[in-house]
């Protein structure tokens, strides 16, 4: 008898994911699972598998498979989609929700309006291993890299709209000094305290946007003094605020959650 898992499709300023609640229908593979599913014509279609799982010290449980198969430590445009599914599906009724991730413990602020979550906060705790990176053989230079749980480099541009990120994405993803990939920004300062910014994503290559990404970025452009501690960060599939705070060193990032659509997965 073929087993039928309901899921549902979310983005978060574009970054799209497969939701399932592993509580009512565990997942045996999650890893081929991602790859299956997330594929563009044979599959769903998306940049990877989020699995909502109960969690003995938070309130719930995040695992993220890239579209690669590969696990990720975090992804903070998935965690305020998790905010909104749990919220809109009745799992929870607190409008501050702690979720386990690989990478700790993150707290979900959401805003309500009619019994549905239109924005939420998430605490991505505090920026770590900040330092300037010389990337050598020809690369361009100037990289910063910033871990939010999980590890980027970001690089700022004069003119965004002139890097061949298809082509050097993979490239930087897989440099040698980065020996398990790293999460690719390209970014450029653009007036009233906003940053364009596009993204190669560890594991899922060239993604509408990356919250850990967004992060990372406002970190880079704040130590680099391009920018104060709070900004927007434009991507292609949406505009998130980030917050560095200085009282306690933690980065807030603020954007959308919306549902795309619900389905159901047949499997043998």
């Amino acid at each position: 008898m073929a087993k039928e898992i309901p899921f549902t499709k979310m983005h978060g300023a574009g970054n799209d994911y497969i939701y399932v609640d592993t509580s009512l229908y565990p997942i045996e593979n999650p890893e081929e699972a991602a790859i299956l599913w997330s594929a563009q014509h044979t599959g769903i279609g998306s940049d990877g598998l989020v699995l909502i799982e109960p969690s003995e010290c938070a309130d719930f449980a995040m695992r993220i498979f890239n579209a690669d198969g590969s696990e990720a430590m975090m992804c903070g445009n998935a965690s305020r989609c998790i905010g909104k599914y749990l919220y809109e599906h009745g799992l929870t009724v607190k409008t501050e929700i702690s979720l386990e991730t690989r990478s700790g413990i993150k707290w979900l602020k959401l805003q309500t309006k009619n019994n549905e979550v239109t924005a939420v906060t998430v605490d991505m705790g505090e920026p770590s291993e900040i330092a300037d990176v010389d990337l050598g053989g020809g690369y361009p230079t100037g990289a910063i890299h910033v871990s939010m749980g999980n590890p980027h480099i970001v690089l700022f541009v004069e003119d965004i709209a002139q890097v061949n990120l298809e082509d050097i994405g993979p490239k930087l993803e897989n440099h040698p000094l980065f020996p398990q990939r790293i999460n690719v920004e390209f970014a450029q300062i653009l007036p009233d305290n906003q940053i364009r910014m596009r993204v190669w994503e560890r594991g899922s290559g060239i993604t509408q946007a990356c919250g850990t990404g967004a992060c990372a970025t406002a970190v880079a452009a704040a130590v680099s003094h391009r920018a104060g501690r709070k900004t927007d960060i434009v991507m292609d599939g949406g505009t998130l605020t980030i917050e560095w705070n200085e009282q306690n060193g933690h980065v807030y990032m603020t954007g959308p959650a919306t549902n795309v659509f619900e389905g159901v997965i047949h499997l043998k």
